[in-house]
Formats: C-alpha cells, sequence, structure tokens
C-alpha cells in the first residue's frame, strides 16, 4: 500500500509462530545475495532463529493440521458465487503438495541444522554480547572469508534443508490475508475497541494508517475482542495515545 503503513497483530499461537517465522526468512532472504561478511552473519543467524523455533514443539504436526484444516474451510467456500475456482484449484492443489512433503519428512523439522557442529557453535555463543567475534570463533571468521559464491551456495544449502516449512508459512498466511478485504474506519481519543463473534474464530488484525499521520498502532486481544491504540510517534522516551480522531483501515482475517 503506497505511502501507508501496515501493522499485524495474531490472536492465537500459531498465528503467532507463522509471522516469526515467515518474518525471520524474509530476513534470510534480504542478507542471502549480499556480498557483505555482515550480511552473511545476519543470515546465518536468521537461520538458527528458523532452526530454534522449530526446535521448540513438534512444528510439523501443527502445520500439517492447519493445512488440513485451510483445505477443509476452502472445499466448503467452493460452490459459493463469486469464488474464482482457478485460484482455489490452484491452492487447493498447494496445500495438497505442501502436506505431502511434510508427511514425507522423517525427521523433526530443522533436526540436522541443529546438529550441525559448526552451527551449533554459533549458536551457543549467540546469546554472549560480541561472543561471535574472531577469537571465540575462528572456524565462522574463516568461512566469512571464503568467496561470497562459496557462502551463498552453503547457506541456500542449509536452506534448503527446512525449504517446506517456508513454503508452508508463506501459504497458510496468504490465505490467511486474502481472507477479507479491508474496510475503512474511524475512532475518537485513539482508541478503537471491537468484539469478535463467537461463531467465527479471528486469526490476525491488520490495520493500516496513513504514512503521514505520524501514528502508529499498538494492538492487543484474544478470541473474543481486540483494541487499538493509537500512538503519536514524535516521542519516542515516553509515547503518548493520541487525542486526535483517526481514519483507518481494518481487516480480521480468518478461514
Amino acid at each position: 500500500m503506497h505511502n501507508s503503513l501496515l501493522f499485524e497483530h495474531p490472536l492465537n499461537e500459531r498465528t503467532r509462530t507463522l509471522l516469526r517465522i515467515s518474518h525471520l526468512f524474509e530476513q534470510f532472504e534480504y542478507h542471502l545475495p549480499a556480498s557483505s561478511p555482515w550480511q552473511s552473519r545476519a543470515a546465518i543467524q536468521a537461520l538458527l532463529d528458523i532452526t530454534s523455533i522449530l526446535g521448540r514443539a513438534d512444528i510439523k504436526q501443527e502445520l500439517i493440521k492447519q493445512l488440513e484444516q485451510q483445505k477443509k474451510s476452502l472445499e466448503r467456500i467452493g460452490g459459493n458465487p463469486g469464488v474464482d475456482q482457478v485460484r482455489l484449484h490452484q491452492v487447493l492443489e498447494d496445500i495438497g503438495r505442501m502436506s505431502e512433503r511434510l508427511f514425507t519428512t522423517s525427521r523433526q523439522l530443522g533436526d540436522s541444522l541443529r546438529k550441525n557442529d559448526f552451527l551449533k557453535s554459533i549458536a551457543q555463543r549467540a546469546p554472549i554480547p560480541g561472543g561471535g567475534f574472531e577469537f571465540d570463533l575462528p572456524q565462522l571468521h574463516y568461512w566469512l572469508n571464503l568467496p561470497h559464491t562459496e557462502r551463498v551456495m552453503q547457506l541456500d544449502d542449509w536452506r534448503h534443508e527446512i525449504s517446506v516449512v517456508q513454503e508452508t508459512a508463506d501459504l497458510l498466511l496468504g490465505i490467511l490475508r486474502n481472507s477479507n478485504v479491508f474496510r475503512s474506519r474511524s475512532t475518537s481519543e485513539g482508541f478503537f475497541q471491537q468484539s469478535l463473534d463467537k461463531n467465527r474464530r479471528v486469526d490476525l488484525i491488520q490495520v493500516v494508517l496513513p504514512a503521514e499521520s505520524f501514528l502508529y498502532a499498538e494492538i492487543s486481544g484474544n478470541k473474543h475482542r481486540f483494541c487499538i491504540r493509537f500512538m503519536e510517534s514524535g516521542n519516542w522516551e515516553q509515547p503518548e495515545q493520541t487525542s486526535q480522531e483517526v481514519s483507518f483501515k481494518l481487516k480480521t482475517c480468518a478461514i
């Protein structure tokens, strides 16, 4: 959206996890092609953060479950007038392909990366401020000074081991984000609250503000309701809720 800012807020843990995974893959993709050793460092760190998330729980079964739920939901609306049948068929094919890839993955997602001695040594030093210096990790220092093409090939090889996670997260978030349309809203005193239909589970809130409003949105909520506080960006030390009327666009996303 041109000259606007999008704020997203998940209303449950599984959507929160998807957003975090997608965000980290975006960081990885941004730093991957750059030739600077500093950006190769950043790409490795994004990869390590992803594998850390994947190691906390059985993400594979959760992703398979979500894909199946999305498939059933899309099949239910398939007969509705106005549904793009070509696009629907393509999405259902993508869901089937991702489900099959996850089913055929025999080990826990990211397991081989977590057991990689080189990556493990970096992960162990990461929590220490400045812990990635060359005297701590001489092997990393050597790797960072390899030709850029070699580093990119290695990074891409590591990413390939968990590419199914990236593609599944992008697919699920794409379906979710496109499940509704934006509607114009306004509120006074910088505060907006809305109750949610108990028969329709909302997973994600999206708020769009004009960039020139110099406001940002603080969103909180649960399955029953959500609220938005519009904060003035002028004072970074002690931000305040605006007292002016605010016009914004709102989308509640769910399947």
